[in-house]
């Protein structure tokens, strides 16, 4: 009987151990809700930059990525310069999405497979796996690193935009090993995944393989999150005939306010798009009403009372 009760003890504290929340392994209180505020596309274009800015500097958000291959990256990065402590990554690029600003890969001819005919990246992830290599993928995260590093910008962290590093389990590797090399952090949702689950299981990577990859990043000294959520750009409201800023501000508040009472204990990272759209920002592309939304929604008195009244952790 005693053997068989320590056996039991030895199994329930094995099962306590594993339903650790990497927030828990990190030193975060036990069920706390810890949450990454983190914009997006810094460095895509002016008004990308002054967005990501507001946010951090006037709201809510906690973080940032930059997009190493844009042309306002050094607008941001003297930003950066000049406010040393704030969280910014790498926003891994291996896509150009829009239709008339555009940029190419910063490895250039060296990995021809990732341009287009416009000699730009390739507009979306299925034409970006049809036509590149993982070594391809490698060189262009290397190029992006070296580019930041030479103007002076260390990323704290490294993710990837529009998900295309999740393109191929190749592609995914090449993501992983960057940052396990280079000791840089790497967006990636090892935990209990409540809210990215359809999203994971839509590119491929069951719950099982995430929570693996999960261990091994940790195993290499890199902190993992719990769960991602990524749902503001697939919000629904009319948008038609335009919304003033007071009622985008109210209707992406509210939205941020709700999927936040579904989050589970854990750290999760929010990623947003914050800009602070301009006259031309419809020339770009026509998701300005989300961005100035995602920005206006940081700024919101309201968003700052709920997390502090539900007890949620903002870190970076």
């Amino acid at each position: 009987m005693k053997k068989y009760f320590t056996l039991c003890l030895c199994l329930l504290s094995s099962f306590i151990v594993d339903a650790q929340t990497y927030a828990e392994k990190l030193g975060f209180p036990t069920g706390a809700k810890v949450v990454i505020l983190h914009v997006d596309d810094a460095g895509m274009s002016y008004d990308s930059n002054l967005g990501a800015i507001r946010a951090i500097e006037e709201g809510a958000a906690t973080s940032m990525s930059v997009m190493m291959p844009c042309p306002w990256v050094p607008g941001i990065v003297r930003f950066l310069k000049e406010h040393p402590n704030t969280d910014a990554g790498l926003h891994l690029t291996l896509t150009s999405e829009w239709e008339d600003y555009r940029w190419g890969p910063l490895s250039g001819n060296c990995s021809p497979n990732l341009l287009d005919g416009e000699g730009c990246l390739w507009s979306d992830v299925p034409e970006l796996v049809k036509h590149a290599t993982p070594d391809d993928v490698e060189r262009e995260f290397n190029s992006q690193l070296e580019r930041a590093r030479r103007m002076g910008f260390e990323p704290t962290h490294a993710d990837t935009h529009m998900g295309s590093a999740f393109g191929t389990p190749e592609f995914l590797e090449q993501y992983l090993r960057f940052g396990i090399k280079n000791k840089i952090p790497v967006m990636f949702p090892g935990g209990h995944n409540s809210m990215i689950t359809k999203q994971i299981q839509g590119s491929g990577l069951s719950p099982e393989k995430a929570r693996t990859i999960g261990q091994m990043l940790w195993d290499a000294g890199l902190p993992v999150l719990d769960d991602l959520h990524n749902i503001s750009y697939g919000w629904l409201y009319p948008i038609d005939h335009g919304l003033r800023d007071e009622e985008l501000q109210a209707v992406h508040t509210n939205k941020y306010i709700e999927s936040f009472g579904e989050l589970q204990a854990g750290i999760t990272m929010v990623i947003m798009h914050c800009s602070a759209t301009t006259e031309v920002f419809p020339h770009i592309s026509d998701s300005g009403p989300w961005r100035r939304g995602d920005m206006l929604a940081m700024l919101s008195p309201k968003l700052k009372i709920f997390i502090e009244d539900n007890g949620i952790i903002l870190t970076t």
